[in-house]
């Protein structure tokens, strides 16, 4: 039986049609409550669905025990679970993931999946930052519904501020990215340039929110950005992070899009399909750029 429903649900046109075609946006409101929840029936009738439907996966969990779904959702992990690349020219994955495209922005046009082509000033809103990263090179980052939900430095940096988009809440599996065009652009999302302390570079994390997803929380903002927040567009949350350091979570998970100047380069292996953990080398540093070591998060 467990089989046969798996099969059915990773049929394309059923897939699509059960993570898009019914009310995204009140499907995700009525999860952000009932995931939230602490009722333990509620709550262990919930995880063991998902545990049927998953791959999920508690033994790196920093507590043994949750207080509702949502509480595992956006779990912390134990101390040690993910080892931190120390290599001063690597910029470390932000979070767990999938590697969905990468490689270079091509005047200012990058992809979301083989054939979907989408403008980077159409994700990022700001006409500097577009302009910044319009040869970027980059890397997509899907995250899993059983994944570690949690996002992190890729190096040691500074935060200014961020810039938060509403949107929709289209899915952002695979179905979906070779269905809809220009996806990440129509979804929520959150924007956090970073300054690295190790060279001055600047790069950029998109944070892109989906379907259950639409909440992305940061350390250095006193605010939930979800489908009930409309602002302000520009949020000050000056904050600096060592290398490995917690940004924030999402309420679920989705999508983190990795912007770094062109002549960085993605580190040996990250390439379309594979996975990779919070931690592990995404980008190298150019091989002639001064950088200082990174210091350990406190």
């Amino acid at each position: 039986m467990r089989r046969w429903l798996l099969d059915l649900l990773q049929k394309e046109d059923i897939n699509f049609l059960l993570t898009n075609r019914l009310p995204r946006r009140a499907l995700t409101v009525f999860m952000g409550w009932f995931a939230r929840i602490e009722q333990p029936l509620v709550r262990d009738a919930s995880l063991a669905v998902w545990r049927w439907f998953s791959d999920l996966d508690l033994s790196e969990a920093k507590r043994p025990r949750f207080a509702s779904l949502h509480d595992c959702f956006t779990r912390e992990l134990r101390p040690g679970a993910r080892p931190i690349d120390s290599d001063s020219r690597v910029l470390i994955s932000p979070s767990d993931g999938i590697v969905g495209a990468c490689g270079q922005v091509a005047d200012g046009m990058l992809f979301q999946a083989k054939g979907y082509p989408y403008r980077i000033d159409e994700l990022i809103p700001d006409a500097r930052l577009a302009a910044a990263f319009a040869r970027a090179t980059y890397a997509t980052l899907r995250l899993t519904a059983s994944m570690y939900h949690r996002f992190h430095a890729p190096h040691d940096a500074a935060q200014s501020g961020a810039i938060y988009v509403s949107g929709d809440t289209w899915n952002v599996n695979p179905v979906a990215l070779a269905r809809v065009e220009r996806l990440f652009c129509r979804n929520e999302r959150v924007l956090l340039p970073l300054t690295l302390a190790a060279s001055g570079d600047e790069i950029l994390l998109v944070a892109v929110a989906a379907i259950l997803v639409a909440g992305v929380r940061l350390h250095a903002a006193d605010v939930t950005m979800n489908l009930r927040y409309r602002g302000p567009n520009r949020i000050p949350c000056a904050a600096a992070y060592a290398k490995g350091e917690e940004i924030g979570w999402f309420e679920h998970g989705s999508t983190i899009i990795v912007f770094a100047p062109p002549d960085y380069a993605l580190a040996e292996g990250v390439a379309p399909g594979r996975r990779v953990r919070m931690g592990e080398a995404l980008l190298r540093l150019p091989a002639g750029r001064a950088v200082r070591p990174p210091a350990r998060p406190a």
